[in-house]
Formats: structure tokens, C-alpha cells, sequence
């Protein structure tokens, strides 16, 4: 479901506010909350002053929106389009016309202002994949462009930050039961306070198990995750420490045949009847079983701190650490081409059976070639952003040090074909030479690959008040990137690459606000950063980083913001141009890459307005053109970025009253988007689709609280993508299915 506005509260200060801020009482009680993420020095302030494109998200509209991923909570980001439909892991997710083949290589997630794991993307891996949501979250920003490509891990698109709940002076909690049309069984909770004399802690987290919206037949939506965060309060500022461990994992969703009648929004590729099976790996043709019901999740840890300290009346330090460990594991079956019927199949060795039913099948069955895909990956990343600020009458100046290292280890098997039956959890068939013998199918992937990754930069911010209505800010960073890398390609027991990486970078950032009211005004701000190869980037352009390409990726954004903010509505209207040259993309791991350069403007447009007698609403809109102006294929320059629609618009209204000495609140979205393309060359169209979600909470009393919401409420079967694989394939993925979902909280 999607949600959009912000409720009108008393701004909010966060763990990564000031001391002396946290002593102050704001006099604004203003629609926005106060943000805290894109400058250098950590310090707070209200979003109307920001000179950058800026959202947040409260607790109260996350609960609201009930997301079933991480990220489908980014669709409320103006300017970034969000496909969750893969399920609870493996989204992708585009940020203002930014080129990409699919995942998340322009999307950083930070926990309490540090990133969760460096490297945005690697395959099979995006930063939505290893973090989940619960009620530990006090609230979510989003950052695009603006000042983060001088900052943090220096990524030049979307930045989210989340944070955390802090304890206080005062001891609460909740608990929360939630259920659902799919079968979920979920329990959260989370208690806060104090435990010792200015030091505070709060501590939650989750237990859920479901089929899935897609009704799978197993539990196939599985997990858990418990974190602890605790805060000493000092004279001179805080400390702050909290760690948050996970496992949790889901059915990895992928494109089916669309041109196949019975195949809908509800339909899987996975079921009871082939969620176990066996690949072929390696030149010995070695042979292992897996459970592919285990799909994608995260099984590991992030510990993480800050510490927040006045040193004097105008000297000031922000240290924030992280660190994360786990295994990302993949499995998955993909499609391999489209379907057909079992009488064009060649290798046809006598009578077809099933392998599970022992049903014979005639060969007007229709049937498809899944890939049985399995990745092994083990990822840790160590990072460190300190940074010393010095306030003046009418300046800030900080200057900062971040440094990160992070490693991981592959093991892949991808290919591994078989003839399954096109039905929902299809099983596999028998008297067919691709699968009675594992290795004969058409092809295969399989790497053993281990990598180290070393980033460190020096930044530099100032903020300089001109006047009462005119400031400027610019920053500096400079980057050394190295990356060590082998991979054993065929799983041979040889090193078939071996990459020795060291690369520095100049990114900057320079912007304007002039605020001619106390709450309206305007900014201007340009920015050039990079997008560092990681080690996929390696592994598949390895040629061209052999004849010398450094295989950075260039990024240069401009935008031009418009704002206004009062007590009971804001409007934000941001232009933005941005070029990204260098993109490499893959069609499928180990394939050749292309090397593109894309061009891309547009306007976002987000707007909120609350009237005195309950009702509230959100308009927020995209509209943007992109174009690919470099590309090894001529034909291909002047086309549409893949997967990138002209425009997207969501509409979020809500309504509050009395009832029965009870509050209640309904409110829903309708949310649309455009066509867009399934590949480079625009011969995929992809129809756009609107998309209706309602929902309603009940306060039954103060403490005893109650939501039903309803995803997709018509049942729209939009696609979100064709196949990545095999962009001609009538193959694509459906949004999910229509589900509701119930919950009931008391709080203490």
C-alpha cells in the first residue's frame, strides 16, 4: 500500500541532533518534521530550509503504509521508482532517470546515519535485500542528489536514512499482532526507558511467518530480527550504540509467461512440487540439492554507533561507525526463454512424466525452461565517518574523514535448466534429455569469486550566511577507491581473473537558498560525483579493464527547488538535470556489458495539505524525460532509459472522526505510472497501470489501536518488468496480487 503525507507534529529531534538543539523547545509546529540528513556537520534543521531534495516518513505513516518490503516504502520518494515485486528481498529501484538493468546501484541505506553496507549493488545483492522494517524505526529520510556525493559512502543518487527509536525518561512499549489473507502470523514489539541515570535504551523487534501474497503452499515468508539501542546522555553532547540482528528470507518472485491463459498476479513459479532440486556445478559435473523455497533474505548482523560530542561553545564532533556480517544467499528458478508446448521441445527421449506426480503429459502441455539459480554470498563491511565542525556567527566548516573496507565471497551455480509444467509450483518432467541429465541444458554459470574492497575520503563542507535570506553552501570530497579481486570462472580450482584496482576521484557539490519569507523560498544547487566499480563490475567488463578503463561512472546533476511550508500544508516543487556517463550494463551475469551514457530532466512535485476538521491528502508526481545519447549501438541513441517512466503520480487523502467514543481514520492512494521500456532498443513496451490501496485505523481507546488495509484493491495485474534476461521473451513480472491485512497494538 502506498502513503505519501506527513501528519502534522510537533517537529521531532533525533539521536543525531545537538545537545544544545535537544535543550530547545521549536516554536514551529509546521506540517514537515525536522531532518537531519545531508549536511556534513550532522546538525538539524526544518526541510522548508533545506537547498536539497528532501522526504521523510514518519513511524505513524510507515505503520500506515504497511509495506511488505523495504522497498515498497520508497515508492512515497518523488522522483524514484520502486519495483517490489519480487518479493520481501531483490528490488529495483531507479532514481531520477539514473541508467540501470535492474537492482539498486544508485540507492545507498544508512542506519542512524551510517550506510548499512558500502557498495550499493553487487549481484543478487541490493541494499533493501539486508535490511528489514518494525516498530524500532522513529522515522525515514530520503535524500536525491544534493549534497550526497561529497558525503558518506558518496553515492551520487538516492540516499535513505533510517533511525532508530531512543529510550527516554519515561518507560514504554508496544506489542502488535498482525495477520493477514495470505496467512501471516506476525508479532512486534518494542519497550523503551530509562535504566540508569541519563542512559536510556530501547529494544524490539519482530517474529512473522506467511505463504507470501502469492500463495506459495509452504511458509515461504520467513523470519526474525531483534534490536538493541542504547543512549548515554553527557553534558557536552551523547553516545549512542546499537546492534539489530536478522534472519529473514522470502520466495525470490520472477517474470512469468504472460502469454500463457490462468497465468495472473497470483501465479509462482514455486510450490510444494518443485521447491527442492538439484544442480550440476563445475567440470566434473558435481551434483547438489537445495531447498529454492528459501528464495532471498539476510542472515547476519549490524552494529553500528555515533558519537555526538560539544567540544567547546563552537567546536563540534560527529563520529558514526558501522559494522555488518552475514550471508545474502540466492534461490531462485528463473525462466529461461518463454513457454511453449511439450511437442516443440527437443530431446523428447520417450514418454513425459511428472517427477513428483508420475502424470503423463501429452504434448500439447504447456510447459517453460526454469533455471534452478543458486548464490552463496558471504559480505562484511567495517565503516567510519568522523568529522569536526566549527560554528561562527554566520558559518559552519566541517571537514571529515570516512573510511570503509569491505569484503565478500561468492560461490554461483546459475543455469542448471529444466522443462518444468506451466502451472502454479509447475513440477519438473521426466523423458526429457535437459533434465535427466543435469549438465546437458544449454548453458551454465559458475564462479567461485572472493573480493576486498578499501574506500577512504577527506571531505570538506561549508555553510556561510549571507543575510536573513540568502545562504550558500559547498562541499569537497576526495576518494581513493582499491578493490582486490579473483574469480575462478568454471569452478576449476584456477584463477581465471585477477584485478588489482587503485583509483582516486574529486567529487563536489555547491548550492544557494533564498528564503524571501520565513517559510518560502528557493534553491539551486550542482553537483558531480562518481560511482566507483565495485567487483561485478570487474567480473564483467574485465576486458576493458585490462585495455585500461578505470570503469568509473561519472554523474552530474542540476536542480532548482521551489518551497513553501506553513502550519497546515507545504507544497515542494524540485527541477532537476542530471547526466550519468559510463553506466555499464548486463544482461544476465557473464553475458558482455554495454557502456552507455544517458541524459535525464524532470520536474517532482510534492505537495500536503490538512484541513482543521480531519481531512488531509498528498499529491506527488514525477514527470521526466530520459534519453540514451551514447551507446555501442547507434539505433539505440535518442531511446528511453530502460525501465524509466515519463511520469508517475500518487494521490493519498485520508479523513479522521469520531465514532462510537472511538477515533477513526480512513484514508487510501491511488497511485499510477506511465509506460516505460523493457530494454535499450524500446521494442519492449511495458503498459503503465494504476493502482488502488485503502485502509483504516481505529483508536479504540488511548492505548488499544486497530488497522485493516487493503493492497491493490481491484486486483490490477501491472507489470513492473519483462525479462531482464531476455528482453524479447513474453515474459514479465506482476505487481502483487489484492491482500488485506490486520493488525491490533496497545501500547504502555
Amino acid at each position: 500500500m502506498v502513503l505519501l503525507f506527513s501528519l502534522p507534529v510537533v517537529a521531532q529531534q533525533s539521536s543525531e541532533t545537538s545537545s544544545a538543539e535537544r535543550a530547545k523547545n521549536t516554536e514551529n509546529n509546521q506540517i514537515e518534521q525536522i531532518v537531519v540528513t545531508g549536511k556534513a556537520s550532522g546538525m538539524s534543521g526544518f526541510k522548508v530550509d533545506t537547498s536539497y531534495a528532501i522526504t521523510n516518513v514518519s513511524a505513524e505513516n510507515i505503520t500506515r503504509l504497511s509495506p511488505q518490503s523495504t522497498a515498497e516504502l520508497f515508492t512515497v520518494v518523488p522522483g524514484v521508482w520502486a519495483e517490489s515485486s519480487g518479493g520481501k528481498a531483490g528490488a529495483n529501484v531507479f532514481v531520477r532517470g539514473f541508467p540501470s538493468t535492474g537492482d539498486a546501484p544508485f540507492l545507498t541505506i544508512q542506519l542512524n546515519g551510517a550506510p548499512i553496507f558500502p557498495p550499493p549493488t553487487l549481484s543478487f545483492l541490493e541494499n533493501s535485500s539486508i535490511f528489514r522494517l518494525d516498530e524500532t524505526i522513529h522515522f525515514m529520510e530520503a535524500l536525491r542528489g544534493g549534497s550526497t556525493p561529497v558525503l558518506s559512502n558518496g553515492q551520487p543518487g538516492l540516499t535513505t536514512n533510517f533511525l532508530l527509536k531512543e529510550g527516554s525518561d519515561v518507560t514504554e512499549g508496544l506489542m502488535k499482532f498482525s495477520t493477514s489473507s495470505y496467512g501471516l502470523r506476525r508479532v512486534d514489539g518494542v519497550v523503551s526507558g530509562q535504566i540508569a541515570d541519563r542512559l536510556y535504551v530501547m529494544a524490539g523487534g519482530y517474529i512473522s511467518s506467511s505463504e507470501g501474497p502469492r500463495k506459495v503452499g509452504f511458509n515461504a515468508e520467513e523470519g526474525h530480527q531483534f534490536t538493541v539501542n542504547v543512549t548515554k546522555e553527557l553534558d557536552n553532547g551523547s553516545i549512542n550504540v546499537y546492534t539489530r540482528q536478522t534472519d529473514d528470507s522470502g520466495v525470490w518472485h520472477l517474470p512469468v509467461p504472460l502469454n500463457v491463459a490462468g497465468v495472473d498476479n497470483s501465479y509462482s513459479q514455486i510450490g510444494p512440487n518443485n521447491r527442492l532440486g538439484s544442480i550440476a556445478y563445475g567440470p566434473d559435473n558435481q551434483q547438489q540439492s537445495y531447498d529454492f523455497g528459501d528464495g532471498r533474505g539476510w542472515k547476519g548482523g549490524i552494529t553500528g554507533g555515533t558519537v555526538d560530542l560539544d567540544l567547546t561553545d563552537s567546536w563540534r564532533l560527529m563520529y558514526r561507525f558501522s559494522h555488518i556480517q552475514g550471508q545474502a544467499n540466492t534461490f531462485g528458478l528463473v525462466p529461461e526463454g518463454g513457454a511453449t508446448t511439450l511437442g516443440n521441445v527437443a530431446g523428447v527421449n520417450g514418454p513425459v512424466t511428472g517427477t513428483v506426480s508420475g502424470n503423463s503429459y501429452d504434448n500439447d502441455t504447456v510447459v517453460q525452461q526454469i533455471g534452478r539459480w543458486v548464490v552463496l554470498k558471504d559480505i562484511e563491511a567495517f565503516t567510519n565517518d568522523i568529522a569536526v565542525s566549527k560554528t561562527s556567527d554566520n558559518a559552519i566548516f566541517t571537514l571529515g574523514y570516512y573510511a570503509t573496507n569491505f569484503s565478500v565471497q561468492d560461490w554461483w551455480s546459475i543455469g542448471n535448466q529444466q522443462w518444468h509444467v506451466v502451472e502454479k509450483g509447475g513440477e519438473a518432467l521426466n523423458g526429457i534429455d535437459c533434465n535427466d541429465s543435469l549438465a546437458s541444458c544449454s548453458w551454465n554459470y559458475d564462479i567461485d569469486a572472493t573480493g576486498d574492497g578499501n574506500t577512504s575520503a577527506i571531505y570538506a563542507a561549508l555553510e556561510y550566511q549571507l543575510n536573513e535570506q540568502w545562504r550558500v553552501d559547498a562541499g569537497l570530497r576526495r576518494e581513493n577507491h582499491k578493490i582486490t579481486y579473483v574469480v575462478d570462472e568454471g569452478l576449476t580450482g584456477n584463477i581465471s581473473k585477477a584485478v588489482d584496482y587503485d583509483e582516486s576521484k574529486i567529487a563536489w557539490t555547491a548550492g544557494v537558498n533564498w528564503m524571501w519569507q520565513r517559510n518560502m523560498g528557493m534553491f539551486a544547487r550542482v553537483n558531480k560525483g562518481n560511482k566507483m566499480p565495485f567487483f561485478d563490475d570487474f567480473r564483467d567488463n574485465f576486458g576493458a579493464f585490462e585495455s585500461g578503463d578505470k570503469l568509473i561512472k561519472e554523474v552530474t546533476q542540476y536542480e532548482l527547488g521551489y518551497k513553501w511550508a506553513e502550519q497546515n500544508y507545504s507544497i515542494y516543487l524540485t527541477a532537476f538535470y542530471n547526466e550519468v556517463e559510463g553506466e555499464l550494463f548486463v544482461s544476465r551475469p557473464g553475458a558482455p556489458a554495454e557502456v552507455l551514457t544517458t541524459e535525464a530532466m524532470g520536474i517532482e512535485f510534492d505537495a500536503n495539505y490538512r484541513a482543521d476538521n480531519g481531512f488531509a491528502v498528498n499529491l506527488n508526481a514525477t514527470v521526466q524525460d530520459t534519453e540514451i545519447t551514447n551507446h555501442p549501438d547507434p539505433l539505440v541513441v535518442g531511446n528511453q532509459a530502460i525501465r524509466q517512466p515519463d511520469w508517475m503520480l500518487r494521490v493519498t487523502p485520508s479523513y479522521g472522526f469520531d465514532v462510537a467514543n472511538m477515533y477513526a481514520t480512513v484514508y487510501g492512494t491511488l497511485s499510477a505510472v506511465a509506460d516505460r521500456y523493457g530494454d535499450n532498443a524500446n521494442s519492449v513496451t511495458l503498459d503503465g497501470y494504476s493502482k488502488l490501496d485503502l485502509g483504516l485505523q481505529l483508536d479504540i481507546t488511548q492505548q488499544l489501536k486497530a488497522q485493516l488495509s487493503v493492497a491493490n484493491l481491484t486486483d490490477k495485474a501491472g507489470i513492473t518488468e519483462g525479462d531482464p534476461r531476455a528482453a524479447g521473451s513474453p515474459n514479465g513480472r506482476y505487481i502483487m496480487p489484492r491482500s488485506v491485512e490486520f493488525s491490533i497494538s496497545y501500547t504502555f
